[in-house]
């Protein structure tokens, strides 16, 4: 199957044949059906893997017979799936089987905010939180300028900056290695985004400038007619200027003129999130641009070895605690 015909049935950067291609490098199994895309991660030091599954279809009981056999075949624990299915208050979208279980340690947020890229600047500008109006205009006349560069002296900017952002609010960020192999894959080849392709995924680099300093440098991921933003760095100099306010908003200016239809922010909290909440600040900075708080179905562990389970979810909440410790 080509990478064009693969991503027809799927509706998620992660599970684009592009994205597999990029975890192929990282050293991960991928396994591709014919909707859908996992990845079999190995347990250190055991024969034993771990698959995962992220925001794919809603999983029916002959999807859910396919992967216990694929997590038998590949010596899995389990698999853990996150689909890309939103939650209804009437009707609710759910998942039934025996064998699936409320995920030990989701990766993905339940949640996210999704703007609607439809609408003319001048609406969603009125949709904003006044501050965050406030805060674009102040970024705007400290002369703050964003641009697109996908160029390689760029991303050295971005890794340079992503690796004292982690430093700075001591969160755990994937390697060097990893953000490189991803940015090889991904990068718009033609250097500029004038033209896309909606049937391949691909990854865009923003900038925001002030005087001779890169203050603020975005990874933003083009899919289908959606806009996504999953990484983002910034310095901790000139904080006054306010340069990642308005690079969100060129961002969003970014995907209105290449057409898209929606910004996908690529997570939040829940609708009455806890302001001690380690990720408050960030939840509450992309709620300022008035997008919908869309609520998906969640995380689910579909155990195939139900005693190696239980041993994985107690060594797993200690280690947590140990790098939460640490």
């Amino acid at each position: 199957m080509t990478a064009k015909d693969f991503n027809k049935n799927v509706t998620y950067p992660l599970q684009a044949f592009e994205w597999g291609e990029f975890r192929k490098k990282t050293g991960i199994k991928v396994i591709r059906g014919k909707d859908f895309q996992l990845t079999i991660h190995k347990i250190p030091h055991t024969s034993w893997t771990i698959g995962y599954l992220p925001k794919g279809n809603l999983p029916d009981k002959k999807f859910i017979e396919e992967l216990k056999k694929i997590g038998k075949e590949n010596n899995c624990i389990f698999i853990q799936l996150e689909p890309n299915v939103r939650s209804m208050v009437n009707g609710k979208s759910s998942i039934v089987n025996n064998n699936l279980l409320p995920a030990s340690h989701p990766l993905f947020t339940k949640y996210t905010f999704v703007l609607d890229l439809t609408k003319s600047e001048d609406e969603l500008l009125k949709c904003m939180h006044p501050k965050t109006r406030y805060n674009i205009k102040v970024a705007q006349k400290h002369g703050v300028k964003v641009v697109e560069d996908n160029s390689d002296k760029a991303f050295k900017t971005y890794l340079k900056l992503t690796n004292e952002t982690t430093k700075r609010q001591k969160f755990y960020a994937h390697t060097r290695r990893y953000h490189e192999l991803m940015w090889e894959t991904l990068k718009i080849v033609n250097h500029k985004s004038s033209i896309i392709n909606p049937d391949r995924l691909t990854a865009h680099l923003l900038l925001a400038k002030y005087k001779k300093a890169t203050l603020v440098a975005w990874i933003l991921f083009i899919f289908k007619d959606t806009l996504y933003y999953p990484y983002g760095a910034s310095s901790d100099q000139h904080r006054e200027t306010m340069a990642s306010n308005l690079i969100m908003w060129e961002a969003i200016k970014f995907g209105k003129k290449l057409g898209l239809k929606k910004f996908d922010v690529w997570g939040a909290l829940g609708p009455n999130p806890d302001e001690k909440d380690p990720w408050y600040g960030f939840h509450k900075f992309k709620q300022g641009y008035g997008g919908e708080l869309v609520e998906f179905i969640g995380s689910y562990d579909l155990v195939i070895n139900p005693i190696l389970y239980k041993l994985y979810k107690a060594g797993n909440k200690l280690r947590w605690f140990l790098l939460r410790f640490k």
